[in-house]
This record gives C-alpha cells, structure tokens and sequence, in this order.
C-alpha cells in the first residue's frame, strides 16, 4: 500500500506494534523443553489482546496462529506438539496478522540457549544483510540493486541467498505489489521503490541451499541441499531518506 494521510500510518502503527511484540515476546518465551505449539499458543493469546488477526490462517487457512520453523525447516513450519525445544537448535518465528483492515509482517531466527553447534553466525549475517538492505532502501532506488546488495553481501560471508522466497508489499493486505523483493539481481526487474510505500522486507540467507522446496504437508519449506537458513524481516515505509522501521520494537537487529 501507499500512506497517503495520517489515518493510514496510525493504522500501520498499531498493526506492526502487535506483530512485532508478539515476535518479540515469543522469542524471549522460547527455550529448551518447550514445544513449538506451546510458543504457538502463547504468541496467539498476545495477538488476541491487541484485537489482532493471524494472518497466514486468514489468509491461506494454515494450520497454526504463527510460522515456527526449526533446524533444517526453512519457513511456514506447522506448529505442533510433537516438535520439542532444545539446546541449541535454530528457530525462526514468523508473525504477521491484520488489525482494522492493515495487516503487517516481521519475523527472526535465532539459537535456542547455548549455540552448542554454531548457527550464530549465521543468524549474524542475516540480521548484518537486512539492516545494510534496509540502510540503502529509498524511494527511486532499484528493487534489483537491494537484491544485489543482498546477495553480494552473503556471498563475501560463505553464504548463499534462496532464490524463490522473496519480500513484499504489505499493508491492505499480506501480499501486495510490489512483490518479488529477492535476495539476489534479476536483471529483468526494472522497478523502484516508491516514497510512501510499506513492504515487508526479509533476508533468506542460506548454509548450502539456493532453492526451498516444499514437504508433503504442503507447508513447510526446507533447502533443496540441505543445510540451515536464517529469516530477519521488519515491516518498513520508504521515504526520501533512512525508511521508517515500522516493527522495530521486535529487536531482531539489536
């Protein structure tokens, strides 16, 4: 969507308030022993006390109040009560829901406890990755020249970007134009960002895959070599200048 009065940015306000301190809150709630229903659970009472909505249930029916994807899950993993915390695993949450007809979108991995097995790094450069992306966001800038930067930076640190996950524009809806905000140059996109505008805008950094493919559940998504991914996304405005981090309370890039 475009802000064109003060309504509308209240509106976006209030919306990325409840998603970012639901993910915050969740993030701080998680630890080993839990299950990822149980932090599931807990992120939709915070949601409903905003007089929040989650989104991927109203939107596509999924089968959980957030996305909680763990380990080798790369994104939209089902929240469940089989799936039990422990140390040292790689967790990203996903919260995004509506609120009064604006809908918002962030989310973060991190490690469970003691990063007994080295993940760290590359929630590192993930949260690095998406705070140089959104430090070069303005409108006139090229969408493809953000997803260059992106990709170049991951590249200088070993790692490699998932090509078909991509950020998006948001506000009215989930999913809005501009879509396709991807983590790499596609020499065909020649858009730009446009002053006003709010897009959620998320990284996709990978270990050892360039592709997330789907599992039979028809949800989650892991790499198709393998390995681990680390997700930083924050709800923006884009302006003539730094854009306005809407979802800076979550505190994914402190």
């Amino acid at each position: 969507m475009s802000i064109t009065g003060e309504d509308q940015m209240i509106g976006m306000q209030k919306v990325s308030e409840a998603v970012a301190y639901t993910l915050k809150k969740m993030m701080d709630y998680a630890e080993p022993g839990i299950t990822t229903k149980d932090l599931d659970e807990y992120g939709a009472k915070i949601l409903e006390g905003f007089g929040a909505k989650s989104a991927p249930y109203l939107t596509y029916g999924f089968p959980g109040w957030t996305c909680i994807s763990v380990d080798n899950e790369f994104c939209h993993g089902i929240p469940t009560d089989q799936r039990i915390l422990k140390e040292g695993d790689l967790i990203n949450i996903d919260v995004s829901a509506e609120l009064d007809g604006y809908w918002a979108d962030n989310g973060g991995s991190f490690v469970i406890g003691e990063d007994i097995h080295g993940h760290q790094k590359l929630v590192e450069a993930s949260k690095d990755i998406l705070r140089k992306a959104i430090d070069n966001i303005k409108g006139g800038v090229k969408i493809s020249d953000i997803g260059h930067l992106m990709e170049t930076e991951a590249k200088k640190k070993g790692l490699k970007v998932i090509k078909n996950l991509a950020g998006h524009g948001v506000g009215r809806s989930l999913h809005e134009q501009p879509d396709e905000l991807l983590n790499y140059r596609n020499r065909y996109d020649s858009r730009r960002f446009k002053k006003n505008s709010v897009v959620a805008i998320e990284t996709f950094i990978s270990t050892d895959s360039n592709l997330a493919v789907e599992l039979n559940d028809g949800w989650t998504m892991v790499g198709n070599k393998g390995g681990y991914m680390a997700q930083h996304e924050h709800t923006i405005v884009i302006t003539d200048g730094k854009p306005i981090i809407l979802t800076e309370m979550n505190g994914i890039l402190n």
